[in-house]
């Protein structure tokens, strides 16, 4: 008897890979963390009549031809909703929450992680107040249908989801004091051949720019948020130019009455499971850690394969591509299919995967971050804030001669909250890289649990999972 090939994710990586493995005859088990499959998109409350009108025509009709297929193999595809994955024991076993709130072992030979990304965390001189919002964390209360930000809101950041957030903001109904985008406007024009790529969403970024204008919605280029005030709650937004390598000109800085703000400085990978495991990573040019994968999807261990923004942020129609082409490896290892058929599908496959890869190429250039950013936060500026670390605190850590991740964690305890570093890892290992001179600082591997557990997962723990074709 074979063991299901384990998908973690129900996204577009983890959907395409379970419907590609039905096609050929191989039931799979899928474990997402939300209460309905579909990834982020599908995020917050659920109620009837919330619609999928917030993506845009043309990934709304991808989507739900993604859903149509899934439901046409879905009794090859045993769904567990509501589970989310806590820790992994070698490369064999992972542990998993379920809806009854009880740790569950779901043992594996061939494993997908397709656990998608998060936010980037960039602190600043009041980043803590309430009225600051991550912009996905605000994309979210916009779709459920039923939450709107207090007041008047400013957008800070860099990328396209920007402009897409503020249109959905404007459709809904808010109030929009300014969109700051922290690359200048020279600077992205010169992605334009990379961006033409992908005519498609070239053309539905300009048409969200030309919406803004036609509202009034005040579009800034090159400047950026440095601090904001207020008394128990976000009063007033600091905005600045920033140059090329994002340093804010502090001789000019405006101020925005604000009761929202919401920073967006882009997305990377959720590697704290991939870290876990001892799958073996790599620094990334844009300060974070990424998983190694090679073509066909496959971590350091070849039946653990990667696919969506776990591997890189290259967005929904990439992430299903990569998901196809992880299922293919998987079919090729279990000899379901022939190393010839696997290689030509695969190959059809890379060919639309390129022209997003060089499209992206646009998108991450510009999105890039400046170092001097890192000089935002005061001395007092909390950094960790579970442990409550301030920069203060980590600038003395690094004064007495801390030069590693390890070092740091024991000298101020960032990353030893309930995130274990998720807010704060990203900001810390740049200032040691930048304070070392050395890009291999180190890195801190997450423990288990990843994420508290409630009490009632200390029970009597549930069998032991194996599903069997």
């Amino acid at each position: 008897m074979t063991q299901r090939p384990l998908i973690i994710g129900g996204g577009p990586a983890g959907m395409a890979a379970a419907i590609e493995l039905a096609e050929h005859g191989v039931a799979s088990t899928l474990l997402d963390e939300a209460s309905r499959l579909g990834g982020v998109l599908y995020r917050g409350p659920l109620r009837q009549g919330v619609e999928l009108d917030y993506l845009g025509e043309r990934y709304r009709d991808s989507m739900q031809a993604l859903h149509g297929d899934f439901e046409r193999v879905r009794g090859q595809v045993d769904v567990r909703l509501n589970t989310r994955v806590v820790g992994g024991e070698g490369g064999a076993q992972l542990y998993a929450l379920n809806e009854h709130e009880q740790v569950e072992s779901f043992a594996y030979q061939h494993l997908l992680l397709s656990a998608g990304c998060h936010e980037r965390s960039v602190p600043f001189p009041g980043w803590t107040l309430p009225g600051v919002l991550m912009l996905g964390g605000l994309q979210l209360q916009i779709k459920s249908g039923v939450v709107k930000p207090l007041g008047r809101t400013v957008i800070a950041g860099t990328g396209p989801l920007l402009p897409l957030v503020a249109c959905q903001l404007h459709r809904a109904g808010a109030e929009l004091a300014g969109v700051y985008e922290a690359c200048s406007f020279g600077r992205i024009a010169k992605e334009t051949l990379a961006l033409l790529n992908k005519p498609q969403l070239f053309l539905d970024g300009l048409s969200m720019l030309a919406y803004l204008k036609r509202h009034r919605v005040p579009m800034h280029y090159g400047m950026g948020v440095v601090a904001v005030q207020g008394q128990a709650e976000l009063q007033r937004v600091s905005v600045a130019p920033y140059d090329a390598d994002w340093q804010a000109d502090l001789t000019r800085v405006s101020h925005v009455a604000a009761e929202t703000l919401a920073v967006g400085y882009g997305f990377i990978p959720r590697t704290q499971l991939t870290q876990q495991m001892d799958l073996q990573h790599d620094y990334h040019a844009d300060g974070y850690l990424k998983p190694l994968i090679n073509p066909w999807q496959q971590s350091s261990q070849a039946h653990i394969h990667l696919a969506g923004d776990i591997g890189g942020l290259r967005g929904g129609e990439a992430a299903m591509l990569s998901g196809r082409i992880a299922a293919l490896s998987m079919l090729r290892l279990r000899g379901t299919l022939g190393a010839a058929d696997a290689e030509a599908k695969r190959q059809q496959l890379l060919g639309k995967l390129e022209a997003i890869l060089r499209f992206r190429v646009g998108i991450d250039s510009f999105t890039q971050r400046g170092s001097a950013q890192l000089k935002l936060p005061a001395a007092d500026t909390v950094i960790c804030r579970c442990e409550h670390v301030t920069r203060g605190d980590i600038d003395t850590a690094l004064a007495q001669g801390v030069q590693d991740m390890i070092s740091l964690k024991m000298r101020t305890r960032v990353s030893m909250g309930d995130c274990q570093g998720k807010m704060c890892v990203g900001y810390c290992s740049d200032r040691l890289r930048e304070h070392t001179g050395k890009d291999d600082i180190g890195w801190i591997r997450p423990r288990f649990p990843l994420d508290p557990l409630p009490f009632s997962a200390f029970a009597a723990p549930a069998a032991p999972h194996t599903a069997e074709v």
